[in-house]
């Protein structure tokens, strides 16, 4: 067994739990895992999982900056809903950089399905990015790419990945109802949803 599969997946899991709590530390243990699974995905050739751990990093690091400092006077993030319009950019730009790198995989690497691998690193890095914002409805792209994750685990014999994903994928509609307990709280306090952060 892989041992930077092992520490990833034990980092990981407690990235997620920690960012379904609303919890700030889930960007500093999220970095362990994202370099450690850099790693395992250079040794299995799933070379866009492997770059997207590498943009995952400034976007932790983004992440851990916006949740502290994002909000109103540079307070913290408060959940918000997904302006519609980043909503429409962020799906047309998710299939367009999911074909493009689908197509450069195939024809230029090695890649084991170089499009599922496309796919699912296109619309994690949409789903991270929304994360980042704390948009509620990053918790849905998740869902989708979990499931797809999953798969593709099973395919290349990650069982500790795949199985990681798995628990992901719990945490992830856990995440949405958390999420939007908090939501609604804000709206009772406030009398109305709380903007969108531009």
């Amino acid at each position: 067994m892989n041992p930077y599969e092992v520490v990833g997946v034990a980092f990981g899991a407690v990235a997620v739990y920690l960012t379904v709590r609303e919890n700030v530390w889930c960007w500093p243990t999220g970095l362990v895992n994202v370099v450690l699974s850099a790693i395992v995905f250079a040794q299995t050739r799933l070379y866009a999982d492997m770059g997207l751990q590498l943009v995952y990093v400034v976007l932790c690091l983004y992440g851990w900056y916006a949740w502290l400092h994002g909000g109103p006077e540079h307070g913290a993030l408060a959940v918000a809903r997904t302006p519609s319009r980043a909503l429409t950019f962020l799906a047309l730009g998710g299939v367009a950089f999911a074909m493009g790198l689908g197509l450069f995989l195939h024809h230029e690497t090695d890649a084991a399905l170089p499009y599922w691998d496309a796919s699912t690193a296109s619309f994690s890095l949409v789903a991270q990015w929304m994360q980042t914002r704390k948009w509620i409805e990053n918790w849905g792209v998740w869902i989708g790419v979990d499931v797809v994750y999953v798969g593709i685990y099973v395919v290349k014999g990650l069982f500790l990945m795949a199985g990681l994903y798995a628990a992901f994928l719990v945490l992830a509609v856990a995440g949405l109802l958390a999420w939007q307990k908090s939501l609604e709280a804000a709206t009772r306090t406030d009398g109305a949803a709380p903007a969108p952060p531009r």
